[in-house]
């Protein structure tokens, strides 16, 4: 798969969750307060995504050709893009 069409299906893929889930920012900011909780240690909505790139990351460890988990590192890494730079 070339890069620039592995860009645009994790776009594609961004898009859909944004349909099924809203905006980036406030389920982000739920699921941050969601983490805090379980923590008992805040969690900022970008440390969210930098979670998450962790997760993908000990999975694709394990199964390094997976390219679902390649393309959420790549969403997740878009997202923490977006949150930083608002």
């Amino acid at each position: 798969m070339r890069a620039d069409d592995a860009l645009k299906q994790a776009l594609a893929i961004i898009q859909q969750r944004g349909e099924s889930y809203g905006d980036v920012r406030s389920n982000m900011a739920e699921t941050a307060k969601r983490m805090s909780l379980t923590l008992g240690a805040p969690v900022s909505p970008a440390t969210v995504c930098l979670l998450m790139i962790d997760l993908k990351s000990a999975r694709l460890k394990e199964t390094p050709k997976h390219l679902d988990s390649v393309l959420d590192v790549m969403g997740y890494a878009a997202l923490l893009a977006e949150l930083i730079t608002d």
